[in-house]
């Protein structure tokens, strides 16, 4: 369960990184390729539209953090689509680090280490919904 300081964290921070990146989507992608340089076979052609669709998601779920029975559906089905383009669990730690890297990047000398354990509660529990529907469905 996420604490109301938690959020807030996570919501500034976000709309921080939405007000100081022309591209928080592109930069995410680049990290995650340059961790894990085997993810990109999963994407085909271009990344901008993918990356649009990047910064839509987060800053949609982040939004709705104070009341997340309204997009757990929205997360398990996301999961569910990541299942279908060979999205494996391992990949989730690549992601989270990726998405870490973006946001302290953005940030600078503002990225601390509550925000960091803020965006770990957030995502960790994101993922294990999604990482539960993938191992749960039988596709």
């Amino acid at each position: 369960m996420l604490t109301s300081k938690q959020i807030e964290l996570v919501e500034n921070s976000w709309d921080y990184v939405l007000l100081h990146s022309q591209e928080p989507g592109a930069a995410f992608y680049k990290k995650l390729f340059e961790i894990d340089p085997g993810l990109r076979l999963l994407f085909k052609g271009e990344i901008h539209g993918q990356s649009q669709k990047f910064v839509a998601m987060i800053t949609f779920v982040v939004h709705k953090l104070k009341k997340t029975d309204k997009i757990i559906a929205d997360v398990k089905a996301l999961g569910i689509h990541h299942h279908q383009y060979s999205v494996k669990p391992e990949h989730y730690a690549s992601m989270a680090v990726a998405l870490l890297w973006t946001i302290e990047n953005t940030l600078g000398k503002q990225w601390s280490n509550e925000i960091k354990e803020a965006w770990l509660a957030v995502y960790t529990a994101l993922a294990k919904t999604m990482i539960g529907v993938q191992n749960n469905s039988v596709l």
